[in-house]
């Protein structure tokens, strides 16, 4: 250890850095960095899956950062899958920022975050293929009009599946966000209140709804399921669970319940029994391999509203997702579905 350098644990080192983001960063990048961090710190205090016990930051080099690499690719732990080159990325990304503010600190030699390389993605292995279709969102959204209508489920999946916002974006609705007259919805970002947006004020805008989704809507705030809540900031949010407004955890869990087969009553795809199937226990729904968290679904939007003819530019606004990015990353058509959507461009005389 350098006597230029202060002590400090893993696990203190993981909470001031995630202190010092709170503000700074998108909820679903926050919680991001939480996980990867808490996997990192859980590992060098793992006397048996880590490299030695590590209980000083200041004892950790580049050796121990490539040993890190190693464990998450090869074994990684019995709950999670060993990354690819993708996730692998993802993770060396948030280490090499770690690292940085911990510089600031004297936790770690200044520069040592510049030392650790990242993983080369190959053109396009960064893109998430997998999305939800538009059979099966039209298939749940039946399902909750017959059986569950106008809940809180039914008018998550509902905007996530109508608006294409992101899960911190769905968060952050109250109900004077929602104009019944002008059937629109308004994402606005209020960091210092808990629900700041992805591209902070960048990411505002009106999103106007079709007026069956309005409906859907207007019943849920004054039907009997909505509960009567406020938050710590005596705000009303949209979405509503007995104890406030959902947190990001709650909000994903709801879309994995729903997003499994068996919800429907429908036969299981991989041939399991709903009676004895983990994946349908609480705490297990991400095991079932048919489920979608809210990224898949938002995808399956952006992709739904394209093949439908909307405007690569409207798609792009109503989403607040560039259009370089919602080509790269959102909109998975096949190269078949893009060729008919140009078809309607087409002069007949060329």
């Amino acid at each position: 250890m350098s006597d230029d350098l202060d002590p400090i644990t893993p696990h203190a080192a993981v909470n001031y850095y995630l202190d010092t983001r709170q503000y700074e960063l998108a909820d679903e990048t926050y919680q991001s960095h939480q996980y990867r961090l808490d996997s990192f710190a859980r590992w060098l205090t793992d006397e048996e899956k880590g490299d030695g016990e590590i209980s000083n930051m200041n004892d950790v080099d580049l050796r121990t950062v490539h040993a890190y690499r190693v464990f998450k690719r090869e074994e990684n732990w019995p709950d999670e899958d060993p990354c690819n080159t993708v996730s692998m990325s993802g993770q060396v990304s948030t280490l090499r920022v770690f690292f940085e503010r911990l510089a600031d600190i004297k936790a770690v030699p200044s520069g040592f975050h510049e030392r650790i390389r990242l993983p080369k993605v190959p053109d396009g292995e960064d893109v998430d293929e997998r999305v939800l279709d538009a059979e099966r969102a039209n298939a749940i959204l039946d399902h909750f009009h017959s059986w569950e209508y106008a809940t809180a489920h039914h008018v998550t999946f509902l905007l996530f599946w109508r608006t294409s916002c992101r899960l911190g974006g769905l968060r952050s609705l109250d109900v004077s966000d929602f104009d019944p007259d002008e059937n629109a919805l308004s994402f606005r970002h209020r960091p210092d209140e808990g629900t700041p947006l992805k591209n902070k004020y960048g990411s505002e805008r009106d999103v106007s709804l079709k007026p069956h989704v309005a409906e859907v809507i207007q019943d849920y705030i004054e039907g009997p399921n909505r509960n009567e809540v406020t938050d710590d900031y005596g705000r009303e949010p949209l979405i509503t669970t007995e104890h406030g407004r959902p947190c990001t955890s709650t909000l994903r869990n709801w879309m994995y319940f729903w997003t499994q087969p068996c919800r429907l009553g429908e036969k299981c795809p991989e041939g399991r029994d709903p009676n004895e199937c983990e994946a349908r226990r609480h705490g297990n729904l991400s095991q079932c391999p048919m489920v979608f968290s809210p990224h898949p679904i938002r995808a399956g939007s952006i992709t739904a509203h394209r093949d439908a003819g909307t405007p690569r530019e409207v798609v792009s606004d109503r989403g607040d997702v560039s259009e370089k990015i919602l080509e790269k990353h959102y909109d998975q058509a096949s190269k078949r579905q893009r060729m008919r959507r140009r078809r309607d461009f087409i002069p007949e005389d060329l």
